[in-house]
């Protein structure tokens, strides 16, 4: 029971009513097929007595009474009548002399309309109650995969070229803002928001302790002053990653923050 509770009202678990687990639930899957063949049944009965109705209210004979249907088959099957035959089509009542035809809507809609009552039940079954039922949340997490495989193959090729010796200082507005939010993440905490410094040193002046060149920071970054406190990012960031917090930590060169920390290290001349 649980389990067809569960498939039915939330699709996102993945499962088939169809995996049963318990006797239970190979029982309450028992009733509803029971309970759907009785509708369908019943549903038969009802039509079968509605024709039996008709035919012993004498609807037969009124039937035969209607003058032969000498329309083609194209008239038949869209619903269309000659303007000769409209009088016997003409009801009984008129209003201010427009008087209404008993004309019947065109086959063809009608069949238009039973398929997409089929089409929707078949739906339903396939999908809601045979599958899983999360169709498109399926699709979503199926592209967001092939997304991700080939974001991850564009990193691996661009960051795979990037190392000590070939890094270069980003200056585009996409790198440094990819490389702010790096920053925001990992290094606020060690050298402020604006990087005026806390712990670590002021990365905003132009006195450095570990070098100031885009290679020197990069290799800063990449293996850590561990004597300092401050970790390898290796692990944690690709060189891609590296070079963008790189050079948005270059970039905050002359920016002067409130509160800075006073300057450590060697003055660099940053280009």
């Amino acid at each position: 029971m649980n389990l067809l509770v569960t498939t039915l009202f939330d699709p996102t678990t993945g499962k088939s009513v169809w995996d049963l687990s318990s006797g239970e639930d190979l029982l309450w899957v028992m009733v509803m097929i029971f309970v759907t063949v009785a509708t369908g049944l019943l549903l038969v009965i009802t039509l079968y007595l509605a024709y039996v109705l008709r035919q012993a209210l004498g609807l037969k004979l009124n039937t035969a009474a209607k003058p032969a249907d000498n329309r083609t088959a194209w008239q038949k099957w869209a619903g269309l009548h000659t303007l000769s035959t409209e009088k016997d089509l003409m009801l009984e009542h008129a209003y201010d002399g427009i008087a209404e035809l008993d004309n019947p809507t065109p086959p063809w809609f009608m069949g238009l309309f039973y398929l997409t009552i089929a089409f929707g039940a078949i739906y339903l079954l396939i999908f809601h109650v045979i599958g899983a039922g999360n169709v498109m949340e399926q699709e979503y997490n199926q592209e967001v995969a092939v997304a991700e495989k080939q974001r991850e193959a564009y990193v691996k090729l661009v960051a795979g070229k990037i190392n000590e010796n070939t890094v270069t200082r980003l200056t585009e507005a996409k790198g440094l803002e990819a490389g702010k939010t790096l920053f925001n993440q990992y290094c606020t905490a060690c050298h402020g928001q604006k990087g005026e410094g806390k712990v670590g040193p002021n990365l905003t002046d132009e006195y450095w302790l570990h070098g100031g060149s885009v290679k020197e920071v990069f290799h800063t970054v990449t293996e850590g002053v561990p004597d300092k406190g401050m970790i390898s990012w290796k692990k944690q960031l690709n060189p891609l990653q590296i070079q963008q917090v790189s050079s948005y930590i270059l970039s905050l060169q002359g920016t002067k923050p409130a509160g800075a920390k006073e300057p450590q290290g060697e003055k660099v001349a940053i280009n």
